[in-house]
């Protein structure tokens, strides 16, 4: 019988700015080569730095895939470090995207929470992915920036209840290799899974007694 795989969805970022080349696309491709185990079935996405797109394409990549969880990559030009976002902000959104647009009521979901956590515990994830020995910094933060990053983090956190995370990557070379920061998703995100899994059983047991 064949082992039922996991299905799970990574995203990064088309080019904006001065940014031509988005380290967070590139470090996404370099996760794909190197995969998520046997029992994961990785897909990614590169997601346009447009609104609209994100509200179109974040509910499609759910309802197609039904993953297990779906992480999205970003990158920040200010960043030096690997960083996980524990949380989405729903409203201040006031930069213009892409397509020179920004959304008229500047927030995510109309009425929605003002801010929603990751169902992922971030400060253990980044505590046994530092202690791995892995030649990245990983670092966390509460604030993904109320831009396009902030804006899908939300965005993908309403939609599937909490079961998303969000990377921040800094610039290709500052100070990270593309093979590196490919390596650092890996391992990320496999304990990422591993946190989810273990909270799960944990809700299961509570359940059972």
């Amino acid at each position: 019988m064949e082992k039922h795989r996991r299905p799970v969805v990574v995203t990064g970022f088309g080019p904006f700015g001065e940014h031509s080349v988005n380290a967070s696309w590139i470090a996404v491709q370099e996760l794909e080569k190197l995969g998520l185990g046997e029992d994961v079935d990785l897909h990614v996405y590169e997601i346009p730095v447009e609104y609209q797109a994100v509200q179109r394409l974040i509910p499609a990549l759910w309802k197609k895939h039904s993953p297990q969880l779906v992480v999205h990559v970003g990158l920040s030009g200010m960043a030096t470090t690997v960083t996980l976002e524990k949380c989405g902000h729903n409203v201040g959104y006031r930069g213009l995207d892409n397509c020179r647009f920004c959304p008229g009521s500047h927030c995510c979901v109309e009425g929605g929470p003002e801010c929603i956590d990751s169902v992922i515990d971030m400060d253990a994830v980044c505590k046994r992915v530092s202690a791995s020995g892995l030649d990245v910094t990983v670092t966390i933060s509460k604030d993904a920036g109320r831009y396009l990053c902030d804006f899908t983090y939300y965005t993908s956190l309403y939609q599937s209840h909490g079961r998303s995370a969000f990377v921040h990557v800094p610039p290709l070379g500052r100070p990270y290799s593309a093979e590196q920061l490919g390596r650092a998703l890996q391992a990320i995100i496999e304990e990422m899974l591993r946190v989810l899994a273990q909270s799960e059983t944990n809700i299961n047991c509570h359940n059972e007694h």
